[in-house]
C-alpha cells in the first residue's frame, strides 16, 4: 500500500524550519526542567514508602486512587502486582522524612485509613483482624484471657498468647489466605487455637475484604542509584547502536542516527518536564522502546540511502538523501500511523497504571519520526556538504565520482 506515489518533497529544504522547532522545543524543555530544578522522579527514583495491599475481590484502581486524595495522599500512586487473580496492588507514598521504622507504621497507617474510608468500618469496638499485628492481637487475648492462664501470672500469660499470636498472624498471612482471612473459624488450623480463643476473637475482630500485606522503604540512596542506571543503560545502548551502525554502513551514519536518538529522549523529557509528569521506572522502560524504534526507523531511511548511492553515483547526495526519504515514506506513514494509534489507545483506555509509559511511546513515536527526516538525513547532507568542501570532495563510500554539484 502506498499513500504517496514518488512524492517530490525538499525535505532538505526544509531543513532550517526542522531545525527552529527542534531548538524550540529544546529550549522549553530544558528551561523548565532548569526553572524546576531537575526531572520530577517518581518514588522508584526519589524515595518513599512502597504499601503492599491485597483484596478479597479485583479492587477498584480509581476508587482507591480518589480515596487516597481525599486522605491528602494525592501524589500515591498505585499499580497492579503479581498474578491478576491474586488482587495485589502497590501503594507508592512520597518520600518520609525517617526511613525508620515509624515511617513504615505511619505509611501502613495512612493505607489502612483510607482503605478503610472507602470499603467502610466494621461493627464498633471491634478490630479488623486482617490489618492487625500480632501485639494488637496478643493484647486481645491477654484481657479476654480464653485459656486461663493469667493465675500463673503476667509474665507467663503474655508469654503464652504473644506465641498464640504470632501463629494467628503467621497462619493468617501463609498461603493460601496470603494475608486475607475469609472466616475466624479457619483458625482453628493454628495450634493452641481452642473454641474458646475463637470466641474471644469473633467478640473482638472482624474480617475486612483487604489487607495491607507488607511496607518497605525506598531511600533517597537508592532512588539516586536507580537514576544513575538508568542513564548508564540509555548511553550503553546508544553507543552498541553507534558501533552496529559504523560497522553496518559508515561512522557518519552512526553518529547522525545517535545524536537524532538523543534528540528524541531529550525532547521527550522536556515534555515530560512541561506537562509536569514524573519519570518511572515504567518511563524509562517506554524510554527505551523509543531508543530502539526510533533507530529501527532511522535505519530504514539510511538503507534506502545507501542503496541509492550504490544505484546513482552521478546523483547529488543532496538531491539523493530528498529521494530516499520520499520513496520510504508510504512505509513510515504506515509504520508509525499504525504504531501511533496503538500506543494512544493505551494512552486513553489503558488506565493509570500505564499513563506514563503510554505517553512516552505518544510522543516518542511523534518524535522518533521526525527526527530520522529532519534531523538523521540533514546531517548527513551537511557533513558531506562541508566535509567534501573543505576536503576536497570527501564523500560516501561507493559514491567514488560524485559530481561537482554536491560540493558547492
Amino acid at each position: 500500500m502506498e499513500f504517496f506515489h514518488e512524492p517530490h518533497i525538499d525535505w532538505m529544504g526544509k531543513k532550517w524550519y526542522f531545525i527552529s522547532l527542534t531548538l524550540i522545543l529544546l529550549v522549553a524543555g530544558m528551561a523548565s526542567i532548569a526553572i524546576k530544578r531537575g526531572l520530577t522522579y517518581g518514588i522508584d527514583f526519589r524515595g518513599g514508602t512502597l504499601v503492599y495491599a491485597k483484596f478479597a475481590q479485583q479492587p477498584n484502581l480509581d476508587a482507591i486512587r480518589s480515596q487516597l486524595k481525599k486522605e491528602n495522599l494525592g501524589g500515591a500512586t498505585i499499580q497492579g502486582f503479581g498474578p491478576a487473580s491474586e488482587h495485589e496492588v502497590i501503594i507508592g507514598l512520597d518520600v518520609q522524612t525517617t526511613t525508620s521504622t515509624n515511617a513504615l507504621d505511619a505509611g501502613k497507617r495512612d493505607i489502612v485509613t483510607a482503605l478503610t474510608g472507602l470499603y467502610g468500618t466494621g461493627p464498633e469496638g471491634k478490630v479488623d483482624f486482617n490489618n492487625a499485628s500480632p501485639q494488637t492481637v496478643a493484647e486481645h487475648l491477654i484481657v479476654a484471657d480464653p485459656l486461663h492462664v493469667a493465675w500463673k501470672g503476667s509474665d507467663e500469660a503474655m508469654r503464652t498468647y504473644r506465641e498464640l499470636a504470632d501463629a494467628l498472624v503467621n497462619f493468617r498471612n501463609a498461603a493460601p489466605q496470603s494475608g486475607l482471612i475469609g472466616n475466624l473459624g479457619d483458625l482453628k488450623a493454628v495450634p493452641g487455637v481452642t473454641p474458646a480463643v475463637l470466641e474471644a476473637l469473633g467478640k473482638d475482630f472482624y474480617l475486612s475484604s483487604y489487607a495491607v500485606r507488607n511496607t518497605e522503604i525506598v531511600g533517597p540512596k537508592v532512588g539516586g542509584d536507580l537514576r544513575r542506571q538508568a542513564v548508564y543503560v540509555t548511553l550503553a545502548g546508544l553507543g552498541a547502536m553507534l558501533v552496529y551502525i559504523w560497522f553496518r554502513f559508515e561512522l557518519i551514519y552512526g553518529v547522525a542516527a545517535v545524536i537524532a536518538t538523543f534528540h528524541d529522549v531529550l525532547i521527550t523529557l522536556g515534555i515530560f518536564s512541561l506537562l509536569n509528569k514524573e519519570i518511572s521506572l515504567t518511563v524509562i522502560a517506554a524510554l527505551l522502546t523509543l531508543v530502539g524504534y526510533s533507530m529501527n526507523d532511522t535505519i530504514v531511511v539510511f538503507d534506502r540511502i545507501r542503496e541509492n548511492v550504490h544505484l546513482n553515483k552521478r546523483e547529488s547526495f543532496y538531491d539523493l538523501v530528498n529521494r530516499s526519504i520520499n520513496q520510504t515514506l508510504s512505509r513510515t506513514i504506515l509504520t508509525s500511523g499504525l504504531t501511533f494509534l496503538a500506543v494512544l489507545s493505551l494512552y486513553l483506555f489503558g488506565g493509570e497504571v500505564i499513563h506514563g509509559f503510554a505517553l512516552t511511546l505518544v510522543i516518542g513515536v511523534i518524535i522518533g519520526t521526525y527526527s530520522s527526516i529532519a534531523i538523521a538525513s540533514p546531517i548527513l547532507v551537511f557533513f558531506y556538504q562541508r566535509v567534501g568542501k573543505n576536503r576536497g570532495g570527501v564523500r560516501p563510500r561507493a559514491l567514488e565520482r560524485e559530481p561537482a554539484a554536491v560540493r558547492r
